[in-house]
């Protein structure tokens, strides 16, 4: 534990008479199993973090995933990772440089996955790839608008493409996007704006795409232990404002993200499932507040 924490909780124990909390995690991942048999999922910023976690349970779970990312090295070396887990993954993964922010590439981003040897359609969506930042205080527009078309215009443009693609094909499909706890706070950034705009695109793709067999749903995780956090393996998950008093994991919001897109979770439409350990359901003091 770091001398600051250490800090923090004796200060905690002080002035509000809370003992220390001794932060473990103990992780429950669904075994292997063939609930997403035979289906292929897009989970765009599969790099790292929750992507990557999401891209792991999906092949776990019988899927073949495609992940995006901006950085060719970076996405190498996440389908290298994700193939060597174990041999029967070498053909189940595949890798395509996609920026969000580029929305007239989609089309043919979808067709050059369909091209792709072994992928014979894309039946889920994952729109995870986001960035942070933007704060009241200091955004300029350029940060504005990056944050805006990476994380709200290029998840409403990619669905409407993926939306036609399987209403088209009449696949009866699953698109889940990836929220935040932000959704539910005060929106003094361009981050929080984008996470609101995520909770009503959620809704209303839902309300749009049902009649279809289109199944469309969302996960909100709140502090999680990812490098978009500068957050790793190795490191400390005590978040002592945070109601559970970690971090979540990446591996826990992957678990919710396999029921939701499988057979068991078609029953669930246009919802959110909050994970995020209380943070903007019972308290928003976990984060700051500044202009």
């Amino acid at each position: 534990m770091s001398i600051k924490n250490c800090i923090k909780r004796i200060a905690r124990f002080i002035v509000l008479g809370i003992p220390e909390i001794h932060t473990t995690a103990h992780i429950v991942s669904l075994a292997p199993n063939e609930l997403l048999k035979g289906r292929t999922a897009l989970i765009t910023g599969g790099t790292s973090g929750i992507g990557y976690s999401i891209a792991k349970a999906f092949l776990a779970s019988g899927a073949k995933v495609c992940i995006t990312g901006r950085n060719e090295q970076k996405l190498n070396m996440a389908c290298m990772q994700l193939k060597a887990i174990q041999p029967s993954y070498d053909h189940c993964v595949y890798g395509i440089i996609m920026d969000n922010r580029k929305v007239s590439d989609f089309p043919s981003k979808i067709d050059d996955i369909l091209r792709m040897q072994g992928v014979n359609s894309i039946d889920i969506l994952v729109n995870n790839a986001g960035v942070l930042g933007g704060e009241i205080a200091t955004a300029t527009e350029e940060i504005y608008d990056e944050i805006l078309d990476t994380n709200l215009k290029g998840m409403f443009f990619l669905s409407q493409t993926m939306g036609k693609y399987m209403r088209d094909n009449q696949i009866k499909g699953n698109i889940l996007n990836i929220a935040s706890s932000s959704s539910l706070r005060p929106a003094v950034s361009a981050y929080t704006l984008t996470k609101w705009g995520t909770r009503g695109l959620t809704l209303g793709l839902a309300k749009v795409f049902a009649p279809y067999g289109i199944t469309v749903n969302g996960i909100a995780p709140g502090p999680t232990a990812t490098p978009m956090l500068g957050k790793n393996e190795e490191s400390d998950i005590t978040f002592l404002t945070n109601p559970l008093g970690r971090y979540a994991l990446p591996e826990e919001l992957a678990n919710m993200a396999v029921f939701l897109v499988s057979d068991m979770g078609r029953s669930v439409v246009g919802d959110i499932i909050y994970m995020t350990g209380g943070s903007g359901l019972v308290t928003l003091d976990d984060v700051s507040y500044y202009f």
